[in-house]
């Protein structure tokens, strides 16, 4: 098991080294997020001593059952998955120091409001439906500059890009249509100056295609199965947030 995990992280660090050179990226400009949904922490474990830093869960609940095992191991946690509001208090219990999935203002305000108590700051990104799937979290791209700039009102919320799922398809142009997407986005956001917002992240693309992601402008890459092996729940699960 050890050794699977070791050489499944080598050869997704080959890829995106590789796509990297090939879209004459810096690879210090790509960072590699192990998404550990389901992954027990001793497995968590042998991907950080490889020298991995950057792990992220799903679902409140991993993070805390995980916590106290990992947290004598150097990482950085962020949370990837959908969030529900009386989930805040206890998401903030585990370190986490970045949100992928803040997508609606009255998500962002109860955060904010919690950060506010407990006198600290967050970093997050913006999750954009760019698939336009209605199984999809996130706020619809003609919306995102409105959620923006509503939420750059909230001191304690630092926005720092963007995220999103994008289409799960074997065409490649339909998934690059969506990265793309997300970048322009991206772009236009940068162009209107809007006080503290950073558009630094991007993350985007994961195991199946994250050479089309680099491609298109990716910083974060997330990466679970194709690292730690097939979970034994459907990712559907995960997106359900009546769970």
């Amino acid at each position: 098991m050890n050794e699977m995990i070791t050489e499944n992280i080598r050869i997704i660090q080959q890829r995106i080294d590789k796509a990297c050179k090939t879209h004459n990226r810096n690879p210090q400009d790509v960072k590699l997020l192990l998404a550990t949904k389901t992954v027990p922490a001793e497995r968590i474990e042998i991907a950080l001593r490889t020298g991995q830093t950057l792990i992220a869960e799903n679902k409140v609940q991993e993070l805390k059952d995980k916590f106290e095992y990992l947290n004598t191991i150097p990482h950085v946690n962020h949370f990837i998955g959908h969030l529900q509001t009386n989930k805040i208090k206890d998401i903030l219990k585990y370190n986490v120091s970045c949100i992928h999935s803040i997508d609606r203002f009255d998500l962002a305000e109860k955060l904010h409001q919690r950060l506010l108590k407990e006198n600290k700051t967050m970093e997050v990104l913006i999750q954009v439906n760019t698939s336009f799937e209605d199984s999809k979290y996130g706020v619809s791209p003609t919306e995102v500059l409105d959620l923006v700039r509503q939420i750059a009102t909230l001191n304690t919320l630092q926005i720092k890009g963007l995220m999103t799922i994008g289409l799960l398809s074997a065409e490649a142009k339909k998934i690059r249509q969506c990265f793309q997407l997300l970048k322009h986005i991206q772009q236009e956001i940068i162009a209107l100056h809007i006080p503290q917002v950073s558009m630094e992240e991007l993350s985007m693309g994961m195991g199946g295609d994250l050479e089309i992601a680099i491609a298109e402008g990716a910083t974060i890459v997330r990466v679970g199965t194709a690292i730690f092996g097939q979970r034994p729940t459907a990712d559907s699960y995960y997106w359900n947030e009546n769970l």
